[in-house]
């Protein structure tokens, strides 16, 4: 039996809550058996209690008049301003990297990336995660679930946040902005990578075999690998394995014409990574990247190159 209740939304747009009765869907949370018979019908999601819906609800909503009086960022609601306080003080500071948190959870969570601790395990593949949320994430490759669509270019994804990151590659928004210098980004974890890879010296991960220092966790996996040998990207198609997916990714576009060619917009020379292009054009034409990815205006993507599908050859 269902009961369907409208309530206030503080965009002044009705709210539909969907309240299953003597539901026990863990879809969203495979690790447990808790009931979940509270609803959320933009993105699907279910929670143990309404009190915990209405908080989530607020993530819907576009406006944020609570701002950080510490850094330039805005959130919905002043609990969710509350809790990122947190991550100006050391309450939750992480020993080993002195990373601060908003919370015990979050810091639990971020120390898995130095323990390597990962207890959410794959039911189909095996494949271990260091959240439940990223196992979720996870089991949709199995599943194929891609329910949210752009209606720009037709590219579809698992979560709607994955979809709101992607539009901005439309838009060329970018709000999340560096303190320290006048870069801009449209990602808040490109901007947390940008201050410590370029403002900072701290190398907090270090390698068990050499000692080597790393500023990032993707770097020393990707070196580790080359202490074990390790390949763990393998080509479908072919027998071939990589150390890194990257590798994977231009393998794919080179032998078995798979994946998206990224053609330059000035040389229209194809580039299987766009790493490889963002240091071309720069040195080609001996100006700032970011200019050359404003002035575009070649019809491709707006970024300073267009993507050419292999469905499209």
């Amino acid at each position: 039996m269902e009961r369907v209740q409208e309530v206030e939304f503080t965009d002044e747009r009705p709210f539909e809550v969907k309240i299953e009765a003597d539901s026990n869907d863990t879809t969203e949370h495979p690790h447990d058996d808790k009931p979940r018979p509270y609803l959320c019908t933009v993105c699907d999601k279910r929670f143990t209690t309404k009190q915990v819906l209405n908080c989530h609800k607020q993530t819907h909503n576009t406006e944020k008049l609570y701002s950080c009086s510490q850094c330039e960022k805005c959130f919905t609601t002043e609990r969710c301003l509350n809790l990122h306080m947190n991550v100006h003080s050391s309450i939750y500071k992480c020993t080993e990297c002195e990373k601060c948190f908003s919370s015990n959870q979050a810091l639990t969570v971020h120390r898995r990336s130095h323990s390597g601790e990962k207890p959410f395990e794959c039911t189909v593949c095996s494949k271990r995660f260091t959240t439940s949320s990223n196992l979720v994430t996870h089991s949709r490759i199995h599943s194929g679930e891609k329910a949210h669509k752009c209606l720009e270019c037709d590219k579809t994804f698992s979560h709607s946040g994955d979809l709101n990151r992607h539009m901005r590659v439309h838009t060329g928004d970018k709000p999340y902005k560096c303190s320290l210098c006048n870069k801009s980004f449209s990602q808040s974890n490109s901007l947390e990578q940008h201050k410590r890879c370029v403002h900072s010296n701290r190398r907090p991960y270090d390698c068990r075999y050499c000692g080597k220092l790393f500023k990032r966790n993707g770097e020393l996996k990707s070196h580790v690998r080359t202490h074990t040998g390790a390949k763990p990207y393998s080509c479908r198609h072919c027998s071939e394995c990589f150390t890194r997916p990257d590798h994977l990714k231009t393998h794919l576009l080179k032998s078995h014409n798979e994946g998206t060619w990224l053609t330059c917009f000035i040389c229209q020379k194809d580039f299987a990574q766009i790493c490889k292009l963002r240091v071309r054009i720069p040195r080609r034409f001996k100006c700032d990247l970011d200019e050359v990815w404003q002035d575009c205006s070649s019809g491709g993507s707006g970024l300073g190159f267009k993507v050419v599908r292999t469905s499209d050859l």
